[in-house]
């Protein structure tokens, strides 16, 4: 059985949730969204965090043609082992357990972010990222919007992609919602929306005014399933895991980070040109703190 069988049942799972009954769609979406935790729990474990009845996940699993709950879960088990192969090379973070209650603390959170970013890096695939470029490049003008703590990555990715991309815009530019920079957005721009948990309404508004404007879609968040109506022409799903109350962003940044690596690479020479420029001007307006030597008195 190939690990590939979990992706095919997450597909079928997208296209067939909107005829689920509800709660064989709360379990849907779970599935696609938490699908490590799926293959690790068991039926009770996973029927108690959606909050739905054991019966359900089996009745999902026959929707599925699958005779059991556990032969549906045994492609998620498999991917797991995949994923996480003991060679990887992480001692060095198991020593950190070596310094006391608060070095195994650490241990935690930081073999957290390890798994995070490999995560996200597994799931962000060539054709994805290959597609999001084109996307980003082809567009008469390409938007990024986020909100909330989410907006301090659309601000970064703005502020470095503009000059490799130099018709990227960031909305909201200042306090207002996304959608009040949107009248012009039409049929050849891209959207490129980020949003986690809880879901902005307002980048949720900015999404679908995108699409009843025929504008292609973008969306980098840890579910396809954010809200209603949300149909995005490419999803980059990121994973969240975090051991404290709030989502954890390194997963978006690193995935951010690629898509920046190669809308420079791509854009050449202009691209240099424009960086330069921008770097000239930084320093001739004094952006840049710079230390000053101190001057030696002359005898």
């Amino acid at each position: 059985m190939s690990s590939n069988q979990k992706n095919e049942i997450c597909k079928q799972l997208l296209r067939d949730v909107d005829s689920l009954p509800p709660r064989l769609q709360l379990a849907a979406k779970y599935i696609i969204d938490h699908a490590n935790d799926f293959g690790l729990d068991t039926i009770r474990a996973t029927a108690d965090k959606i909050g739905i009845s054991a019966n359900s996940l089996v009745r999902l699993a026959n929707h599925l043609g699958f005779a059991s709950f556990e032969d549906l879960r045994e492609p998620f088990r498999i991917s797991l082992v995949e994923q996480y192969d003991t060679a990887g090379g992480d001692g060095w973070i198991d020593r950190l357990s070596d310094s006391g209650e608060f070095g195994q603390s650490h241990a935690q959170t930081v073999r957290n972010e390890v798994d995070i970013v490999k995560q996200s890096l597994r799931l962000l695939t060539v054709e994805k990222t290959e597609m999001a470029v084109d996307m980003l490049k082809g567009a008469r003008s390409a938007y990024v919007t986020a909100t909330r703590a989410s907006y301090a990555l659309a601000y970064y990715f703005h502020y470095v992609g503009r000059m490799a991309l130099p018709n990227l815009h960031l909305i909201p530019r200042h306090m207002g919602s996304p959608v009040d920079e949107m009248i012009s957005v039409g049929q050849e721009d891209v959207l490129l929306a980020i949003t986690f948990p809880p879901y902005s309404a307002d980048t949720i508004s900015a999404l679908r005014l995108a699409k009843r404007n025929g504008t292609r879609v973008i969306l980098i968040s840890d579910s396809e399933l954010i809200a209603p109506n949300i149909d995005a022409d490419l999803f980059l799903k990121v994973s969240l895991n975090s051991l404290h109350h709030f989502s954890c962003f390194s997963g978006a940044m690193v995935v951010l980070e690629c898509l920046l690596y190669h809308l420079v690479s791509r854009g050449g020479d202009d691209a240099q040109a424009r960086i330069a420029s921008y770097e000239a001007l930084r320093e001739d307006f004094g952006a840049y703190w710079q230390a000053k030597l101190p001057k030696l008195r002359k005898n």
